[in-house]
């Protein structure tokens, strides 16, 4: 059985009274397509259904050391993830159906913040990873290494939530078939959609919530180099190569904070998803 609340119908109307209230008639049907089903995370209540935890000490498969940035140090365990307790049939990119995902980021502890990672520099792409623990697999639970402190541990509950792509997402002016930063955009339609968020929150699947720009285009300009100019069309298709495997807020109850009240995310191109290549998973930051 799925451990999963099947709840955001609320939501998804909203979205749609939002499409239908502020669009034209044709423009609402074309964006509404746009909708994806996300596995929204948040902290279970007692006798809720349980899919995953942020902090605590991670499981590892044996075999497996504990994730370390060459030359920076060890990276930190954010969060694990129960494939099988996700809405995994629902959710339109090809999760393992079951097995476990544990996520890890160089959050500074270390050395007090001075390393970053970042997509575009790739000399830090050390500093994330995502490891796979198959079902069946032999875990081990590893102790915190020196010089960290291990997160608070929050149990995380999953919630079937549609979710809509940021409005500078190159898809949606493919989609729709007008520039959002145009005269054809309504403008309200923006601002309703803005106010309507309560914020990027915890997630597996679905569209990414960024904290400023689409970080589609943080990943995609990464992979093609510094040498590429943002406004080359290449990286706007690169960026729609690539989905959103997780993203984890920040979180008072995990003592978690990623920058300014920022977010982290990690995306993967659909057939890396799908061949289980997690160590190609891509890793940036936002925040305020």
């Amino acid at each position: 059985m799925v451990g999963c609340i099947i709840k955001g119908m609320t939501s998804q109307t909203s979205l749609h009274d939002l499409a239908r209230t502020h669009l034209p008639a044709d423009m609402a049907a074309r964006w509404l397509t746009l909708l994806r089903p996300g596995a929204g995370l948040a902290k279970a209540e007692p006798g809720e259904p349980l899919a995953g935890r942020l902090g605590g000490a991670p499981e590892l498969p044996e075999g497996e050391e504990w994730p370390v940035w060459e030359g920076q140090g060890p990276l930190a365990f954010v969060a694990r993830v129960d494939c099988a307790a996700l809405p995994v049939h629902v959710l339109d990119i090809p999760l393992p159906a079951d097995g476990t995902l544990s996520f890890f980021y160089f959050d500074g502890q270390i050395d007090d913040g001075e390393a970053f990672v970042a997509p575009d520099e790739p000399e830090t792409w050390a500093g994330a990873r995502v490891i796979y623990a198959p079902a069946g697999a032999k875990v081990t639970e590893r102790p915190t290494p020196a010089g960290l402190e291990a997160y608070p541990e929050v149990p995380l509950t999953a919630r079937l939530e549609p979710t809509a792509p940021d409005i500078w997402h190159p898809v949606v002016e493919r989609t729709v078939g007008v520039d959002p930063r145009g005269e054809g955009w309504p403008s309200a339609f923006t601002d309703a959609l803005y106010d309507h968020s309560a914020g990027p929150g915890h997630r597996v699947g679905g569209h990414a919530d960024p904290v400023q720009n689409p970080v589609e285009f943080e990943v995609a300009h990464g992979v093609l180099g510094k040498d590429v100019r943002w406004d080359d069309p290449r990286v706007a298709e690169e960026a729609e190569r690539w989905v959103l495997l997780a993203q984890f807020d920040t979180d008072d109850d995990a003592d978690m904070m990623w920058g300014d009240c920022g977010a982290l995310y990690w995306l993967i191109r659909p057939q890396d998803l799908a061949e289980r290549r997690f160590d190609r998973a891509m890793c940036t930051m936002q925040c305020c």
